[in-house]
């Protein structure tokens, strides 16, 4: 295993002692090197992966840091958010659920193609950990999918679409995007009117490619990470 390699896992291992929790900064590059027995340039290397990561945070001239924790979604679990969360150990929290019928703005009604005097069901949620809120999602669905608005939305959506409805969602086009957060959506995610906030807008299809919800995302940007995988074939 390559020595920066090395120095990277010592490093994951120094920073979950509980002493650097509160943001105590670790010792010097100096120190550090020479406990761990190890150049400053090797040191250096496997500093700057964890801070790539988001691990660690770096301040010219003050020292390094551990970073606040932040949770952290992969695209590719879009169908399972509930149980990729639980499998990180991190237990979703419903602080808000309210399934309403509406007639759609010009951008819904052009997605599933119907007219904007169509009701149309749309779930809203405001979901996080116990101790606070850190996304807002609304849903609308197209009228075909079947939905009353009685379900048990506490459960998995799409298992929801799947198990009760035999419509299964099968392709999901995203949009990510950043803006500043007004004055009900800072009140949602309890943050100052203004702070960024990430966006995420998602199509989704069924097997057909029939267009089944449309779905809006948006998360606290101070405690919240998008990932996206990409690998060449």
């Amino acid at each position: 295993m390559p020595l920066h390699v090395q120095a990277e896992n010592l490093l994951r291992t120094i920073i979950r002692d509980p002493q650097y929790a509160n943001g105590k900064f670790l010792p010097n590059e100096v120190q550090l090197a020479k406990q761990l027995a190890i150049s400053r340039s090797t040191l250096r290397q496997a500093l700057n992966k964890l801070v790539y990561e988001g691990l660690l945070i770096r301040k010219k001239g003050v020292g390094t840091k551990v970073a606040e924790p932040t949770i952290s979604s992969k695209s590719k679990n879009w169908l399972s958010f509930t149980q990729e969360m639980n499998a990180r150990g991190i237990m979703i929290r419903n602080f808000e659920l309210h399934v309403t019928w509406v007639t759609p703005d010009d951008a819904v009604a052009n997605f599933f193609d119907i007219s904007t005097s169509k009701k149309i069901l749309k779930l809203e949620r405001l979901r996080g950990k116990a101790e606070g809120p850190f996304v807002y999602f609304i849903s609308y669905f197209h009228p075909r999918v079947g939905l009353t608005g009685e379900e048990d939305f506490k459960r998995p959506l799409y298992d929801i679409l799947e198990k009760d409805y035999m419509v299964t969602a099968t392709l999901s086009k995203e949009e990510i995007f950043a803006r500043s957060a007004d004055k009900f959506l800072a009140a949602k995610l309890e943050v100052e009117y203004g702070s960024p906030i990430l966006c995420r807008k998602r199509y989704v299809y069924d097997q057909g490619e029939r267009p089944i919800e449309f779905n809006l995302g948006y998360y606290r940007a101070d405690s919240f990470v998008y990932t996206v995988e990409s690998r060449r074939d």
